[in-house]
C-alpha cells in the first residue's frame, strides 16, 4: 500500500499563535502515524510562486492521511490556525513503483 503525503504552502501572519496550532496538531499527528519529512526549511522557488512555507508530512497511507485531516482533533488544530494563516494544502497518494 503506498503512503500519502499533505503538502502545504503557507503563509503565517502571528508566529506566537502558529505555536500554538504546531502544539495542538502533535496528537492528531501521532495518532495517524504522521511523519514530518519538510517543515518549513529552506526553500528556493524555481517556477511559478509559492507561500513563504513548505511543509511535507508523510502518513502510511491515504486513509490516514485523510482521517487525520478530518479528526475532530487536527480539526479544533486547524481553528486555531486558520485566522492567521493563509494556506494551501494538497492530500496525495504516493507513487509505489
Amino acid at each position: 500500500m503506498p503512503k500519502a503525503y499533505w503538502i502545504a504552502h503557507a503563509e503565517i501572519s502571528d508566529p506566537q499563535v502558529y505555536e500554538q496550532y504546531k502544539a495542538a496538531n502533535a496528537a492528531p499527528f501521532k495518532e495517524f502515524g504522521a511523519r514530518f519529512v519538510v517543515r518549513g526549511g529552506t526553500q528556493d522557488v524555481r517556477e511559478g510562486e509559492a507561500k513563504s512555507r513548505t511543509v511535507v508530512i508523510e502518513f502510511p497511507s491515504l486513509e490516514a492521511a485523510h482521517a487525520c485531516y478530518d479528526s475532530p482533533a487536527y480539526q479544533a488544530a486547524l481553528a486555531i490556525r486558520n485566522p492567521i494563516s493563509s494556506a494551501d494544502l494538497v492530500i496525495v497518494e504516493g507513487y509505489d513503483g
